[in-house]
Protein backbone atom coordinates (compact mmCIF):
# COMPACT_ATOMS: atom_id res chain seq x y z
CA UNK A 1 0.00 0.00 0.00
CA UNK A 2 1.27 3.43 -0.95
CA UNK A 3 -1.24 5.44 1.08
CA UNK A 4 -0.04 8.40 3.09
CA UNK A 5 -1.98 10.17 5.81
CA UNK A 6 -1.98 13.96 6.07
CA UNK A 7 -0.05 15.12 9.12
CA UNK A 8 -1.28 18.37 10.68
CA UNK A 9 1.41 18.58 13.38
CA UNK A 10 4.11 16.53 15.02
CA UNK A 11 6.81 16.89 17.65
CA UNK A 12 8.89 14.42 19.65
CA UNK A 13 5.80 13.30 21.60
CA UNK A 14 2.78 13.23 19.32
CA UNK A 15 1.57 13.23 15.75
CA UNK A 16 -1.74 14.90 14.85
CA UNK A 17 -3.40 13.83 11.62
CA UNK A 18 -6.42 14.54 9.45
CA UNK A 19 -7.96 11.07 9.38
CA UNK A 20 -9.48 10.07 6.03
CA UNK A 21 -12.74 8.14 5.69
CA UNK A 22 -12.73 4.39 5.16
CA UNK A 23 -9.83 3.51 7.47
CA UNK A 24 -9.99 1.79 10.84
CA UNK A 25 -7.74 3.40 13.43
CA UNK A 26 -6.57 0.02 14.76
CA UNK A 27 -7.08 -3.45 13.25
CA UNK A 28 -10.06 -5.67 13.96
CA UNK A 29 -10.34 -9.42 13.31
CA UNK A 30 -11.01 -8.80 9.61
CA UNK A 31 -8.41 -6.10 8.94
CA UNK A 32 -4.64 -6.28 8.66
CA UNK A 33 -2.77 -3.69 10.70
CA UNK A 34 -1.08 -2.50 7.48
CA UNK A 35 -4.48 -1.29 6.26
CA UNK A 36 -5.23 0.84 9.34
CA UNK A 37 -4.36 4.38 10.36
CA UNK A 38 -1.75 3.23 12.89
CA UNK A 39 -0.17 0.78 10.44
CA UNK A 40 0.12 3.32 7.63
CA UNK A 41 1.49 5.99 9.99
CA UNK A 42 4.06 3.65 11.54
CA UNK A 43 5.42 2.96 8.06
CA UNK A 44 5.20 6.62 7.11
CA UNK A 45 7.14 7.76 10.20
CA UNK A 46 9.18 4.59 10.63
CA UNK A 47 8.45 4.30 14.34
CA UNK A 48 6.17 2.64 16.89
CA UNK A 49 3.00 4.57 17.77
CA UNK A 50 0.34 4.35 20.50
CA UNK A 51 -3.31 5.07 19.67
CA UNK A 52 -4.92 7.35 22.23
CA UNK A 53 -8.08 8.31 20.43
CA UNK A 54 -10.27 5.85 18.54
CA UNK A 55 -13.10 6.73 16.21
CA UNK A 56 -15.36 5.02 13.71
CA UNK A 57 -14.02 3.90 10.34
CA UNK A 58 -15.91 6.50 8.32
CA UNK A 59 -15.49 9.46 10.67
CA UNK A 60 -12.92 11.97 9.41
CA UNK A 61 -10.87 14.72 11.01
CA UNK A 62 -8.41 15.49 13.78
CA UNK A 63 -6.80 12.51 15.50
CA UNK A 64 -3.90 12.58 17.98
CA UNK A 65 -1.49 9.64 18.33
CA UNK A 66 1.32 9.25 20.88
CA UNK A 67 4.95 8.48 20.04
CA UNK A 68 5.72 6.88 23.41
CA UNK A 69 3.94 4.89 26.10
CA UNK A 70 4.43 7.68 28.65
CA UNK A 71 2.87 10.32 26.38
CA UNK A 72 0.04 7.89 25.62
CA UNK A 73 -0.65 7.65 29.36
CA UNK A 74 -0.45 11.43 29.78
CA UNK A 75 -2.99 12.06 27.02
CA UNK A 76 -5.28 9.30 28.28
CA UNK A 77 -5.36 11.10 31.64
CA UNK A 78 -6.33 14.33 29.83
CA UNK A 79 -9.19 12.49 28.12
CA UNK A 80 -10.32 10.88 31.39
CA UNK A 81 -10.22 14.25 33.17
CA UNK A 82 -12.25 15.80 30.34
CA UNK A 83 -9.45 18.27 29.57
CA UNK A 84 -9.48 17.53 25.85
CA UNK A 85 -12.09 19.32 23.78
CA UNK A 86 -13.22 17.81 20.48
CA UNK A 87 -15.59 19.75 18.24
CA UNK A 88 -17.42 17.92 15.47
CA UNK A 89 -19.26 19.04 12.36
CA UNK A 90 -22.31 16.87 11.70
CA UNK A 91 -24.98 16.81 9.02
CA UNK A 92 -28.16 15.43 10.59
CA UNK A 93 -31.55 14.36 9.28
CA UNK A 94 -34.44 16.76 9.60
CA UNK A 95 -34.58 20.38 10.70
CA UNK A 96 -33.65 21.21 14.30
CA UNK A 97 -35.92 23.84 15.83
CA UNK A 98 -33.59 24.86 18.65
CA UNK A 99 -30.53 26.90 17.75
CA UNK A 100 -28.48 25.21 20.45
CA UNK A 101 -28.88 22.78 23.29
CA UNK A 102 -27.51 20.05 25.53
CA UNK A 103 -28.29 16.34 25.41
CA UNK A 104 -27.89 14.76 28.84
CA UNK A 105 -28.79 11.07 28.59
CA UNK A 106 -26.93 8.12 30.17
CA UNK A 107 -25.24 5.69 27.79
CA UNK A 108 -24.84 2.00 28.54
CA UNK A 109 -22.27 -0.11 26.69
CA UNK A 110 -22.88 -3.83 27.21
CA UNK A 111 -21.50 -6.70 25.12
CA UNK A 112 -20.66 -4.27 22.34
CA UNK A 113 -24.18 -2.83 22.25
CA UNK A 114 -24.66 0.89 22.91
CA UNK A 115 -27.96 2.18 24.26
CA UNK A 116 -29.58 5.06 26.10
CA UNK A 117 -30.25 3.49 29.49
CA UNK A 118 -30.81 4.76 33.01
CA UNK A 119 -28.21 2.20 34.18
CA UNK A 120 -25.59 3.76 31.91
CA UNK A 121 -22.92 6.35 32.62
CA UNK A 122 -23.63 10.08 32.61
CA UNK A 123 -23.20 11.37 29.06
CA UNK A 124 -23.43 15.01 27.97
CA UNK A 125 -23.29 16.44 24.45
CA UNK A 126 -23.66 20.09 23.42
CA UNK A 127 -24.77 21.21 19.97
CA UNK A 128 -25.24 24.41 17.99
CA UNK A 129 -27.00 24.86 14.66
CA UNK A 130 -24.79 26.24 11.91
CA UNK A 131 -27.09 26.00 8.88
CA UNK A 132 -30.55 24.67 8.04
CA UNK A 133 -31.73 23.04 4.83
CA UNK A 134 -35.13 21.61 3.81
CA UNK A 135 -34.37 18.10 4.98
CA UNK A 136 -31.09 18.42 6.89
CA UNK A 137 -29.34 20.54 9.51
CA UNK A 138 -25.62 21.27 9.75
CA UNK A 139 -24.52 21.47 13.38
CA UNK A 140 -21.45 21.82 15.55
CA UNK A 141 -21.28 19.21 18.31
CA UNK A 142 -18.94 18.98 21.29
CA UNK A 143 -19.24 16.08 23.73
CA UNK A 144 -18.41 16.88 27.34
CA UNK A 145 -18.07 13.23 28.33
CA UNK A 146 -16.43 10.45 26.32
CA UNK A 147 -18.54 7.37 25.58
CA UNK A 148 -18.63 4.93 22.69
CA UNK A 149 -20.84 6.27 19.84
CA UNK A 150 -21.84 9.16 22.10
CA UNK A 151 -22.41 11.78 19.42
CA UNK A 152 -24.19 9.34 17.11
CA UNK A 153 -26.61 7.88 19.65
CA UNK A 154 -27.31 11.20 21.34
CA UNK A 155 -28.29 12.78 18.01
CA UNK A 156 -30.45 9.73 17.28
CA UNK A 157 -32.14 10.11 20.67
CA UNK A 158 -32.91 13.74 19.79
CA UNK A 159 -34.83 12.53 16.73
CA UNK A 160 -32.16 13.86 14.38
CA UNK A 161 -29.64 11.11 13.63
CA UNK A 162 -26.72 11.66 11.29
CA UNK A 163 -27.93 12.04 7.71
CA UNK A 164 -26.20 8.73 7.01
CA UNK A 165 -25.72 6.25 9.84
CA UNK A 166 -26.37 2.54 9.30
CA UNK A 167 -26.64 1.87 13.05
CA UNK A 168 -28.65 4.81 14.36
CA UNK A 169 -30.38 6.22 11.32
CA UNK A 170 -30.63 5.89 7.55
CA UNK A 171 -28.00 3.95 5.63
CA UNK A 172 -28.88 5.24 2.15
CA UNK A 173 -26.43 7.68 0.55
CA UNK A 174 -27.36 11.29 -0.19
CA UNK A 175 -28.24 11.79 -3.85
CA UNK A 176 -28.55 15.10 -5.65
CA UNK A 177 -31.78 13.84 -7.25
CA UNK A 178 -33.39 13.61 -3.80
CA UNK A 179 -33.52 17.40 -3.37
CA UNK A 180 -32.78 19.03 -6.75
CA UNK A 181 -35.95 19.81 -8.68
CA UNK A 182 -36.20 18.54 -12.25
CA UNK A 183 -33.02 16.52 -11.82
CA UNK A 184 -32.21 14.75 -15.08
CA UNK A 185 -29.63 12.12 -15.84
CA UNK A 186 -28.37 11.01 -19.23
CA UNK A 187 -29.60 7.68 -20.53
CA UNK A 188 -27.50 4.76 -19.38
CA UNK A 189 -25.85 6.72 -16.56
CA UNK A 190 -26.00 5.73 -12.90
CA UNK A 191 -26.23 8.54 -10.38
CA UNK A 192 -23.22 8.78 -8.08
CA UNK A 193 -23.91 9.64 -4.43
CA UNK A 194 -22.77 12.99 -3.10
CA UNK A 195 -21.75 11.21 0.10
CA UNK A 196 -22.31 7.62 1.25
CA UNK A 197 -20.77 7.38 4.73
CA UNK A 198 -21.20 8.74 8.24
CA UNK A 199 -21.75 12.49 8.00
CA UNK A 200 -19.50 13.27 10.95
CA UNK A 201 -16.17 15.11 11.02
CA UNK A 202 -13.85 16.00 13.93
CA UNK A 203 -13.23 19.62 13.03
CA UNK A 204 -10.94 20.52 15.92
CA UNK A 205 -9.19 19.15 18.98
CA UNK A 206 -7.61 21.01 21.87
CA UNK A 207 -5.17 19.41 24.32
CA UNK A 208 -2.17 20.23 26.52
CA UNK A 209 1.12 19.50 24.79
CA UNK A 210 3.55 17.40 26.83
CA UNK A 211 6.48 19.25 25.26
CA UNK A 212 5.42 22.76 26.33
CA UNK A 213 2.74 22.21 28.99
CA UNK A 214 0.59 24.68 27.05
CA UNK A 215 -2.85 24.22 25.52
CA UNK A 216 -2.95 23.99 21.74
CA UNK A 217 -5.72 23.52 19.20
CA UNK A 218 -5.62 21.70 15.87
CA UNK A 219 -8.16 21.94 13.05
CA UNK A 220 -8.96 19.87 9.97
CA UNK A 221 -10.97 21.07 6.98
CA UNK A 222 -13.96 19.10 5.77
CA UNK A 223 -13.22 16.31 3.28
CA UNK A 224 -14.20 16.69 -0.35
CA UNK A 225 -17.38 14.58 -0.28
CA UNK A 226 -18.73 16.50 2.72
CA UNK A 227 -17.90 19.86 1.10
CA UNK A 228 -19.54 18.88 -2.19
CA UNK A 229 -22.68 17.75 -0.35
CA UNK A 230 -22.95 21.08 1.47
CA UNK A 231 -22.31 23.01 -1.73
CA UNK A 232 -25.20 21.24 -3.48
CA UNK A 233 -27.50 21.61 -0.46
CA UNK A 234 -26.80 25.34 -0.35
CA UNK A 235 -27.63 25.58 -4.05
CA UNK A 236 -30.64 23.29 -4.31
CA UNK A 237 -31.65 22.14 -0.82
CA UNK A 238 -32.67 25.35 0.92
Amino acid sequence: MNKEIKILYQDTNIVVINKPAGLLVIPDQHTNVKETVVGILERQLNQKLWVVQKTDKDVTGVLVIAKSLQVYRDIRIQFENLQICRKYIALVSGVLDKDEGTINKPILVSDGTVSINIRGKESITNFKVLERFKSYTLIQVWPVTRRKHQVRIHLWSLGHPLAIDNEYGISEPILLSSFKRNYKMKNGETEKPLIKRLTLHIASLTLILSETGKEQSFAASLPKDFEITLKQLRKYGK
